[in-house]
């Protein structure tokens, strides 16, 4: 490998460990979810709202994005630097105070502001930089964001004896290194700064591609169930362990069930180099969906069994994630991937509002056959994606 080879090298390293340390964010109140909503006096709709502020950001921020063309007139590092220092700054200011929901609220959708700079430019920075080859890198890249997903129970587990605001705070100091790292990278791409004129293509334009709608309609299946299940991961552990356990063993099942789907990206980025993207994704979509269709079915009594499930389900709910982002950047002009990939970002996460409040509430009141609300998500997809499969890898 040359210079430029190895150069290339770093930066991808160093764009997926920022990406990991940068979305410790999105998560962060999972982490201390019983302790948070009882210093808000939050019930589990609530707390469903309290995340779903964060989607909204996200969604807000992504559109955004998507309609001034941000995503691609300003070097994607400098963005990606400064939404992690205003994520972090917003993350946890509110926590000093007085607890208020309006003022968690508001904050927290200035996070998911933030992290419509963080994701997808993260996803644009790889794919600068590997193009074709992006099935591969962009799997290492959402490991990560799993990753940072997993971080708040890590967190939760490590410090067990620390207040639940440490949770909080450690995402925000993980998103301020996260900003220092993304700096540190040094190769730059060609012409990847210039400013692109007004007139260089249009949202509407992109979704007449018929190939990058396919993708985009399995994309938002695969929403639909990731970030619903995601928010419910704590109550299913809780619910699998003996009555009265501590919260450590609640928040290390919920790391480890997350954190699995890192296993899942990394095994399907590899797989993508054989088989294509198109095949990997629709694999890891009916896989989840079958399961979310089996767990409720399986008795409370076979624990053992249902967290071996958990995992599994863990492992291939976002597997298909960086499949669908590839396939996307793949079928799109190569000056409006950042447009493109921040376009269906925003459309996924407007769903995924839906889903975590529908979810969060109904699984109190069902129990977990509310889970199989999520199956549509993944039928869905594949019904969407079926034109990509007849053509096979590209």
């Amino acid at each position: 490998m040359g210079a430029p080879g190895r150069r290339r090298s770093v930066a991808v390293a160093l764009i997926v460990l920022s990406q990991w340390l940068g979305t410790s964010l999105w998560f962060s109140p999972s982490g201390a979810a019983e302790d948070l909503s009882r210093w808000l006096d939050l019930d589990a709709g609530g707390f469903g709202w309290l995340l779903a502020a964060t989607q909204l950001g996200f969604i807000a921020g992504t559109l955004a994005s998507t309609v001034t063309g941000a995503a691609d007139r300003f070097p994607p590092e400098r963005i990606f630097a400064l939404c992690s220092v205003a994520g972090a700054a917003l993350n946890c200011f509110w926590t000093l105070g007085s607890p208020g929901f309006g003022v968690a609220w508001i904050a927290r959708f200035g996070v998911g502001v933030a992290l419509a700079g963080i994701y997808p430019m993260g996803m644009k920075m790889i794919v600068q930089r590997v193009g074709g080859g992006s099935g591969s890198a962009l799997g290492w890249l959402v490991a990560m964001l799993t990753l940072g997903t997993a971080m708040p129970h890590i967190l939760r587990s490590l410090g067990a004896s620390l207040p639940w605001q440490a949770v909080i705070w450690g995402a925000s100091i993980l998103a301020t290194v996260g900003a220092v790292v993304v700096l540190l990278i040094q190769e730059r791409v060609p012409g990847a700064s210039r400013v692109l004129p007004k007139n260089s293509g249009s949202v509407r334009g992109l979704f007449a591609l018929k190939d990058f709608r396919a993708s985009c309609g399995g994309y938002l299946g695969h929403m639909w169930e990731l970030y619903a299940f995601w928010s419910v991961v704590p109550l299913l552990c809780l619910r699998l362990l003996p009555q009265h356990v501590d919260p450590v063993s609640v928040a290390t099942l919920s790391a480890v069930v997350i954190a699995a789907g890192s296993v899942g990206c990394v095994a399907g980025g590899a797989l993508s180099r054989r088989v294509g993207s198109e095949v990997v994704a629709a694999f890891a979509l009916a896989g989840s969906g079958l399961l979310c269709l089996l767990y409720p079915l399986i008795p409370a009594s076979a624990v053992v069994l249902k967290i071996g499930i958990l995992v599994l389900w863990g492992a291939l709910v976002i597997a298909d994630s960086p499949q669908f982002s590839a396939m996307s950047a793949r079928y799109v002009p190569a000056q409006q991937v950042g447009t493109a990939l921040t376009a269906q970002n925003s459309a996924g996460f407007l769903l995924t509002v839906v889903s975590i409040v529908v979810l969060q509430s109904a699984l109190a009141s069902w129990g977990e056959p509310a889970l199989w609300l999520l199956v549509p998500g993944p039928v869905l997809g594949l019904v969407a994606m079926r034109r990509l499969l007849r053509s096979g890898p590209r």
